[in-house]
């Protein structure tokens, strides 16, 4: 059906609906999976202790600032390969993957040595001490220390999306995930002893706690970088860089792997306005924490468990923000702006429906969702609360994630990187810094459901008005370059 996009003709109702629904659902069991994996990291840690849950909330927003830049500094290559493959121009699109590798892995190393470098004084800025913040460090220097690997991870997959392929990355999630629990229960607990059916079985166990909980995690990841890059570069029909199926030239040499100024300009206009939003935007969500902070111990663990849950509601979201970045990606590198614009629409709407009814869900199962989470009551009913709170804001929420993931794919993001930042910052603190002194945490997610609500009302009014169409990225004239890197008389 990708095909139908590249020949030019026309999609009816039911086929866009159908190619929507097609790559939506293997992009939101990815997502499905990776959000189970946070929940499985969160229930581990959160049978050691208020201490330990604590330790890992406070430090949770800073990594997903890391991840987050390392990965909007891949769209900027993967929105490339999209326009590439929408236009039928394989060759282009392998091109810049080449291009894309190193550069992204540079990137990845650049992050994890600023991360490592701060990670002894990230958690006394944030306002923890002692244990919590001896503990938090540890968690916080593993995983910024494989970034790298993750980028990596982060690039196989959102290149594999670009074709059009969501199945190899939702299976990778889905691995990861499986990885995740296998390698947590090993290295977060200590031995455990059972009796089946008369014979005792032993389990080992290296008793590492939160230390566990994280070189577990790192471990699954990097197993799964591993795989998704080599079936990407070898085996992806299209895109494959080597092997058998690389249709370029018999062997690679390493100056096609050397980025071009043209393919990192259109990277960095893609790319950095995305990263930069996402720093301020986690940013905010640290100052959040910071605000959490004077509430006690068990409002940092709420807090951060609280996150996690929210999470399942909102996933399915950024599901379908992946496919429709490639369905627009794809269509406006073809040329066809109407069916870029009509894909926007089915998938916001797509988005709005399957997330407000993942918020009834949540509302409904907010007490056993908490009750995973931890055996601490107070924690759980600050979490339950919040919950039930951030549920109203789920349709609006969809609307902005989905447009958001709709407006990168045709390379617009410099607009709607302002948007996301004027809410957070301009909406969402100052209401959170007024309701917390007397509300409590109750106080800091009704400033968020506020704002979600918000930001979501400003990305529906861009969408509909469509001036995204007119910001899109320029990738044209990477033909020549191409053919620079496979041919050496050109």
């Amino acid at each position: 059906m990708i095909e139908l996009i590249q020949s030019g003709k026309p999609l009816s109702l039911r086929q866009k609906i159908a190619l929507t629904a097609k790559l939506s659902w293997p992009a939101i069991m990815a997502q499905l999976s990776s959000i189970l994996m946070q929940y499985i990291d969160a229930a581990m840690v959160g049978r050691l202790g208020a201490d330990d849950s604590a330790s890992v909330g406070l430090v949770s927003t800073s990594l997903w600032l890391f991840w987050g830049i390392c990965s909007a500094a891949t769209v900027g290559f993967s929105v490339q390969i999209a326009h590439r493959v929408g236009a039928g121009d394989y060759k282009t699109a392998r091109s810049v993957l080449r291009q894309a590798i190193p550069s992204a892995f540079c990137f990845g190393l650049f992050m994890a040595i600023i991360g490592v470098a701060i990670s002894p004084f990230l958690p006394l800025w944030l306002g923890g001490e002692g244990y919590v913040a001896e503990q938090s460090t540890v968690y916080f220097m593993i995983f910024v220390a494989a970034l790298p690997l993750l980028t990596m991870n982060y690039l196989g997959c959102a290149s594999l999306r670009a074709s059009g392929n969501m199945k190899i990355p939702g299976g990778m999630n889905i691995l990861m995930c499986v990885l995740d629990v296998i390698f947590n229960f090993l290295l977060i607990f200590p031995s455990h002893t059972f009796d089946v059916f008369g014979f005792v079985i032993t389990i080992p166990g290296a008793n590492l706690g939160v230390l566990g909980a994280a070189v577990g995690t790192v471990a699954a990841e990097t197993v799964c970088a591993s795989l998704v890059m080599l079936y990407l570069c070898r085996y992806e029909k299209g895109l494959a860089i080597w092997g058998k199926l690389c249709e370029d030239v018999k062997s690679v040499s390493s100056r096609m792997f050397r980025p071009t100024r043209k393919v990192l300009s259109n990277a960095l206009k893609v790319s950095a306005p995305m990263t930069l939003e996402h720093a301020v935007i986690c940013g905010a969500q640290i100052m959040v924490t910071v605000i959490v902070a004077p509430l006690g111990v068990m409002a940092i663990a709420a807090n951060s468990f609280a996150v996690t849950a929210e999470a399942l509601c909102y996933m399915p979201g950024y599901g379908i923000a992946d496919a429709a970045t490639t369905l627009t990606g794809q269509s406006y590198g073809a040329g066809r702006k109407d069916l870029a614009k009509s894909f926007g629409y089915i998938t916001v709407v797509s988005g709005m429906i399957i997330m407000t009814l993942m918020g009834v869900i949540m509302w409904i199962f907010a007490p056993a969702v908490m009750q995973l989470f931890t055996p601490i009551e107070q924690i759980a009913e600050l979490g339950i609360h919040s919950l039930r709170i951030e549920a109203w804001a789920e349709p609006m929420f969809a609307a902005s994630i989905v447009a958001y993931g709709v407006m990168i794919g045709v390379g617009d993001t410099i607009v709607p990187a302002i948007m996301n930042f004027g809410s957070i910052w301009l909406v969402r603190l100052p209401l959170a810094a007024i309701l917390a002194p007397t509300m409590g945490l109750a106080g800091v997610w009704t400033a968020m459901c506020i704002e979600l609500c918000f930001r979501g009302f400003i990305f529906l009014w861009r969408l509909i008005k469509g001036s995204w169409l007119k910001h899109g990225l320029d990738t044209s004239s990477l033909s020549n370059i191409a053919d620079s890197q496979t041919n050496p008389d050109v």
